[in-house]
C-alpha cells in the first residue's frame, strides 16, 4: 500500500473483532460496532507550529493504537479499509508486553 498522510496524521488498520459469539448470540456485521483498535501503517511528518517548526510525531508504524468511536476517514486504498485520522484522535498506545 502506497499512501503518505500529511502533516498530524496518521493511516490506521483497525483491527477486526474476533468474538463472533456473545451470550450465545450469533452478532451480524452490521450490528456490531466500529473498531476502537488498529495499527499505524504510515505517519505524516508532523505538524508546524506557528512560528514555522516542525512538531514531530510520538508515534510510528507498526505501534497499536486506540481512537476514539467516530475518529478519521474511511477511505478505501489498495481494496484495503483503512482509517486516516489526526494524531490528536489517538486515544492510546498499546504496549505488547515486550521489554524494551
Amino acid at each position: 500500500m502506497q499512501i503518505q498522510p500529511l502533516a498530524d496524521r496518521v493511516v490506521v488498520r483497525p483491527l477486526e473483532e474476533t468474538e463472533q459469539m456473545r451470550g450465545g448470540l450469533y452478532i451480524p456485521d452490521t450490528a456490531k460496532e466500529k473498531p476502537q483498535q488498529g495499527e499505524i501503517l504510515a505517519v505524516g511528518p508532523g505538524r508546524v507550529s506557528d512560528d514555522g517548526k516542525r512538531i514531530e510525531m510520538d508515534l510510528k508504524s507498526g505501534d497499536r493504537v486506540i481512537y476514539g468511536k467516530y475518529s478519521g476517514t474511511e477511505v478505501t486504498v489498495s481494496e484495503e479499509e483503512v482509517l486516516i485520522l489526526r494524531e490528536s484522535d489517538v486515544l492510546a498506545v498499546v504496549e505488547n508486553g515486550k521489554k524494551k
